[in-house]
């Protein structure tokens, strides 16, 4: 079923690939997602992990209305005629345990395969079962994850000076990742497992999430799309009905007044034919 703007302002896509929200914790930019939510529909959205954070969430309950309105948002968008479908991550690993089942009108699913508008077949799943960390070092994970907490909490100390003198919002901890990235290789190395998983599934691309790095590229032969997060560079894919592939940064602010709010920065627009990395827009 289509789903049919209500305004110019919002536009309109075949599917949204959406991941790494983390609701529960204090870093997730809920109300970026829910200006985002307002301005985009689709008639499929993909979930694809760590939309709820279960680790946060047990250590230190945190649950504002605001991530009450991203489910709420959700949910009306699947009782309108949107197709919902929620691939669990690591964060949320306790949906594991019901794949096929309905919530609301959401389907759980573990990995789905995506045929898209030209016709390509992507697999679509998180990705942390190929972060060696994840899987054979649990203990190393967590501690990577308070560190991370560290970063975020610094992120928005750094925010809300800028804001205070009207900068655009920037991201330290997003910054901090990029410089270390070519030390521990972890990014490239991730990619081109994912990509092989894909080849080896008989899919000409893959998209995931898990590592917080949005980029749109190419790596031998298998189209690579990961949907980046919503708790540092707030960013999604968006796959147009020609199957044109879109990597979206969205900084809107949703409790900002309207003449305040910049217009969406679209990062990339890439045609499926030419394969374009999002870090070099």
């Amino acid at each position: 079923m289509t789903v049919t703007p209500a305004s110019p302002d919002i536009r309109h896509f075949r599917t949204l690939f959406i991941s790494d929200v983390h609701l529960g914790s204090r870093a997730a930019k809920a109300g970026f997602l829910i200006d985002f939510l307002r301005h985009h529909e689709a008639e499929t959205i993909v979930l694809v992990g760590d939309i709820v954070d279960g680790w946060r969430l047990k250590r230190n309950w945190y649950w504002p209305q605001a991530f009450n309105d991203v489910t709420q948002k959700l949910l009306r968008k699947a009782r309108k005629g949107t197709r919902i479908i929620y691939i669990p991550g690591n964060h949320d690993e306790f949906l594991r345990d019901f794949p096929g089942m309905h919530f609301g009108g959401v389907e759980v699913a573990e990995r789905i395969i995506h045929e898209a508008a030209d016709g390509r077949r992507y697999l679509v799943l998180h990705g942390d079962e190929f972060d060696v960390v994840v899987r054979h070092a649990r203990i190393v994970a967590y501690l990577g994850d308070w560190a991370y907490d560290a970063a975020i909490a610094i992120n928005v100390v750094f925010a809300a000076i800028r804001r205070k003198l009207g900068l655009p919002y920037w991201s330290f901890s997003s910054w901090a990742k990029q410089q270390v990235k070519t030390a521990v290789n972890f990014i490239g190395e991730f990619q081109k497992v994912v990509a092989e998983e894909a080849r080896r599934n008989g899919a000409d691309g893959v998209i995931c999430g898990h590592i917080h790095h949005a980029v749109i590229t190419e790596i031998d032969g298998i189209r690579y799309i990961n949907s980046g997060d919503w708790v540092e560079s707030c960013t999604a894919i968006a796959e147009h009905h020609d199957g044109t592939m879109e990597l979206i940064t969205w900084q809107r602010m949703a409790s900002a007044p309207v003449e305040m709010l910049p217009v969406s920065r679209r990062e990339l627009a890439v045609d499926v034919r030419e394969p374009v990395d999002a870090e070099a827009a």
